[in-house]
């Protein structure tokens, strides 16, 4: 017995929905390369980024990967040989941090846990022994998708601040952008990246980078620059330059048509849409967390991102869960990953996501728990919708 037909819930943190919008902007005939519309979609794209990255720098797009921004981040400021430090806080910022091992830059980790954000303080400890300044970038990630931990960055430049650094600080806002604040200029982000398929609401397969002054000035001297990926290029008068050859034109239409949903809604009014789903995905957790079983990955409330939330299952097996929720039900839940592989499950709040998509996934994640004979408190649907009652009380 199956109660999936109809249309799947995909609750991963990403690919995550893709607006019914998106799909049909994308549904066109391909046009040409050189110029004229597909030109003023670019130069439109690279201006509206800056103001969703809040920054007044360059703005770059890449036919890749999340991982792909990862690599022209490093290879456009960079040279073999220079040090990063890479601040743990769950998994990505270690893979950005074997990327660059692999492009021959000595990678020093910062020691910290899957279940707590970064201690700017310990940030601050080390930085202020480096007293050669050989380490020349810090690497971070505003949401770590793996933990679900989210770091303050603000907090991490002051630390950096407070002994007078001259590394580069470079962030990975890729599950962030677009569902919280993020302020490139403000909090004296100098590289900053992201992808299409979380917050942004596209297909993946773009990404994009954000460079500030000091990145554009230590772009002039790196080393590892390479022609894909080089931002010198990119700044050539051509268009296909922008794109080194041919552009990802379906995708291109997808993001201008995402953007402006985005905008549409208001980035304001969008990260507290996120806020208020986020937190009545907590609020459910919190509740079936009193069955003894569950377990928020993030212990700290206040590091609890607002994109994605990562549930430990202890000592029952997390895979009869997911299969229920999918087979069963149509609903698809985001894996463990790394660490935490076979020892959670984690459920994305991020993107085109509203209320009943929502309450949909806790209902049947509830239903699952009791399918499958996992401990937990009843009531985690009820708790969450309570919340929203309050948060987005009726008008007049």
């Amino acid at each position: 017995m199956t109660l999936r037909n109809g249309r799947e819930f995909l609750a991963i943190p990403g690919p995550t929905t893709v607006p019914d919008e998106v799909l049909a902007a994308m549904h066109r005939p391909a046009i040409e390369i050189y110029g004229g519309r597909l030109e003023a979609i670019t130069h439109s794209l690279l201006d509206d980024l800056r103001r969703v990255f809040r920054t007044e720098g360059r703005t770059y797009i890449y036919a890749a990967n999340g991982h792909g921004a990862w690599e022209a981040a490093l290879t456009n400021v960079l040279s073999a040989g220079d040090t990063v430090l890479v601040l743990e806080s769950g998994r990505f910022a270690i893979g950005w941090g074997e990327m660059a091992a692999m492009l021959d830059i000595r990678v020093e980790r910062l020691p910290g846990s899957w279940r707590r954000a970064v201690d700017p303080a310990a940030v601050e400890a080390r930085l202020r022994e480096d007293t050669a300044g050989s380490i020349k970038a810090v690497l971070v990630v505003q949401v770590d998708t793996a933990s679900g931990c989210v770091n303050d960055v603000q907090a991490i430049r002051q630390a950096m601040d407070a002994v007078g650094h001259e590394a580069l600080l470079m962030v990975d806002a890729i599950a962030s952008l677009a569902t919280m604040p993020f302020e490139m200029d403000g909090w004296g982000v100098d590289l900053a990246l992201t992808g299409s398929q979380k917050g942004l609401m596209t297909p993946p397969g773009l990404s994009f980078v954000a460079a500030g002054p000091r990145a554009v000035a230590a772009h002039e001297t790196a080393g590892l620059r390479t022609r894909y990926w080089d931002w010198t290029l990119r700044e050539g008068e051509a268009h296909y330059m922008k794109y080194c050859g041919t552009p990802p034109e379906h995708l291109l239409f997808g993001q201008r048509r995402a953007l402006d949903m985005l905008f549409d809604e208001g980035l304001t009014a969008a990260f507290e849409r996120h806020r208020i789903l986020a937190e009545a995905v907590r609020r459910a957790v919190a509740v079936w967390a009193g069955g003894g079983a569950l377990a928020f990955n993030i212990e700290e409330p206040a590091q609890r991102a607002n994109s994605v939330t990562t549930i430990l299952t202890g000592d029952h097996a997390v895979r009869p869960l997911l299969d229920y929720c999918e087979k069963t039900c149509g609903v698809v839940l985001g894996v463990g990953i790394g660490e935490l592989a076979d020892q959670a499950f984690r459920i994305a709040h991020m993107g085109h996501v509203n209320a009943p998509m929502i309450l949909g996934t806790l209902g049947v994640v509830e239903t699952g728990l009791a399918a499958v004979g996992i401990p937990h408190t009843r009531g985690g649907v009820q708790a969450a919708i309570e919340w929203m009652a309050e948060a987005v009380p009726a008008e007049g």
